[in-house]
């Protein structure tokens, strides 16, 4: 479980990152790179960096050349953030969107619309109700089983 100040420091460091990529990298793959979410130790010795592309891809290349330039993101963060110690950034690809377009591939064949295959028939015996008791009864109340209570 993660403190409120390890929370904290997990957003600004997503927050630094993000803008470091898109306004102080050149690297046209590290550009392409959409961080997603940061997970610092408690100790703030290591950072795990979770991103996605646009495009899946060029996640293996984003992923080598976010690797190649971790330690200059170190650096970035180091001027940016108020910590003694700026954590080891460790990058890795987050497919939690992958495995929601799975999901919902599964969800769409197993809850096909159905197109007026099935034959529903609505009759008046479907219409009984059953008591408290279990005693089947119609729409009066009068019970169908013949029990007398």
């Amino acid at each position: 479980m993660t403190t409120f100040r390890i929370q904290r420091i997990n957003k600004q460091i997503q927050r630094d990152l993000s803008s470091f990529l898109e306004t102080k990298v050149r690297n046209d793959f590290a550009k392409n790179a959409i961080i997603t979410g940061v997970d610092c130790s408690r100790d703030l010795r290591y950072a795990k960096v979770y991103f996605t592309t646009i495009d899946p891809k060029s996640r293996d290349d984003v992923h080598k050349a976010l690797r190649e330039i971790a330690g200059l993101l170190r650096s970035f963060l180091a001027h940016s953030l108020p910590l003694r110690l700026i954590p080891e950034l460790s990058f890795f690809p987050d497919t939690s969107e992958d495995y929601g377009r799975h999901i919902d591939s599964l969800l769409d064949t197993v809850i096909s619309p159905h197109s007026g295959s099935e034959n529903v028939e609505n009759d008046d015996e479907d219409d009984e109700e059953l008591d408290l008791n279990g005693d089947e009864s119609d729409e009066d109340g009068e019970d169908l089983d013949g029990d007398k209570d």
